[in-house]
């Protein structure tokens, strides 16, 4: 059976716009993460999956241990839905409110770990809780961009605790601190695990990110592996997580790193098609409705403008999978109440049917969509709730 007519005759009794994931290349993306990772566990980003039920599914997987959260209220939440018992907020955090629940809250306590990368942050959770507060989980961020030359940054600008020096000051200011237990490190390397190096019609640019990728992965486990035995005589570490989807074969290998972290590999997003090393399923869906056909070759679909975050390119729009042929028309995009599509294969389209298609970002949909259904085959095995569909908006 064609892929577009399981997922139609799945969901035929379903109004779209609605949103699925397919079971089968879920499962599938769970298992080539875990071969990916060569052994060593993985901490799954429940930024880039929003769906209780899902991130139930594959932490019950081997290979699979903890959650890597985005934020502490998050944190909080799955702590008390007992989603997970080891749960890493990958992002520092300013909330007071959330700190507080924290402090106030024995079993998180031992279950959340917070990040900082300054003695600010120290500063602030004093600030929130007292002086005299409840031990706290802390976890250093070592920063793991590439610096070739003075003034150039290549990679995420997260931490500023960049030299196996920096990251020893900090370690010894969080054991000196009274509240404070520095249980973990975490060093991620976005110019290698969120970059891919084969984008589709760039050979240029995929040569240029092969290039940096090639010189940027040796620097970073040298200097990844020298900071962590430096913290380490300073403090017993629980967990060094390091690396993403885009890299764990490479994280993997660097000895210092006892714990990987992937998330958008499960669902398979088009930011994640432009890898040489792999290549996920399409897991999550979205379809919309056919309203109109204005002219041959085109038609007009409700809604859709579901544009990721980050760099406001074109590569952050979704883009249409089933049937193949269709294209976004670039001078109207993906809009709030309508998207067209163009291509031969709108002509065979009628009012009420369907296109599928996929976000550019793993978890994001999960913001506009209040329920997934759960596809396996060619039926509906269940319906879940979203973060959303449970009322929790985590920013």
């Amino acid at each position: 059976m064609q892929p577009r007519t399981r997922l139609d005759l799945a969901t035929k009794d379903l109004e779209a716009p609605l949103a699925i994931v397919d079971l089968d290349a879920f499962d599938h993306n769970a298992a080539d993460l875990v071969r990916r990772a060569g052994g060593k566990p993985i901490r799954v980003a429940s930024k880039s999956v929003r769906v209780r039920a899902l991130l139930d599914r594959v932490l019950a997987r081997p290979g699979y241990a903890g959650l890597m959260c985005y934020s502490l209220p998050e944190a909080l939440w799955l702590s008390s839905c007992d989603t997970a018992e080891d749960l890493l907020v990958a992002y520092p955090t300013v909330d007071h409110a959330a700190l507080r629940a924290l402090a106030a809250d024995k079993k998180a306590r031992g279950r959340v770990t917070i990040m900082v990368d300054s003695t600010a942050h120290l500063d602030l959770v004093d600030a929130a809780l007292g002086e005299d507060h409840p031990e706290i989980r802390v976890c250093l961020e070592l920063d793991v961009s590439w610096r070739p030359l003075p003034g150039l940054h290549v990679g995420p600008r997260r931490s500023p605790v960049h030299t196996e020096g920096d990251a020893v000051r900090l370690a010894r200011a969080v054991v000196a601190r009274k509240g404070f237990r520095l249980v973990g490190v975490m060093a991620y390397e976005g110019q290698v695990a969120g970059i891919g190096d084969a984008p589709a019609g760039r050979r240029a640019w995929g040569l240029a990110v092969r290039w940096m990728q090639g010189r940027s992965v040796p620097e970073l486990t040298e200097r990844r592996a020298a900071a962590v035995a430096a913290v380490r005589r300073v403090a017993d570490l629980e967990f060094v997580n390091g690396g993403g989807t885009g890299s764990l074969e490479t994280t993997g290998a660097d000895r210092s790193v006892t714990e990987l972290a992937a998330g958008s590999g499960l669902v398979g997003p088009t930011l994640f098609d432009a890898y040489r090393a792999f290549s996920p399923r399409p897991a999550a869906l979205f379809a919309l409705p056919v309203v109109r056909r204005p002219k041959k070759n085109v038609a007009t679909l409700f809604a859709g403008g579901y544009v990721a975050s980050g760099t406001g390119t074109p590569d952050r729009l979704p883009s249409p999978h089933l049937p193949s042929g269709l294209e976004l028309i670039g001078l109207e995009g993906a809009g709030e109440v309508q998207t067209p599509v163009v291509g031969k294969a709108a002509d065979r389209l009628e009012l009420g049917d369907r296109v599928w298609l996929r976000h550019a970002k793993a978890g994001e949909l999960a913001e506009r969509f209040a329920e997934y259904h759960l596809v396996s085959g060619d039926r509906v095995e269940a319906v879940v709730p979203t973060y959303r569909g449970e009322g929790k908006a985590f920013g």
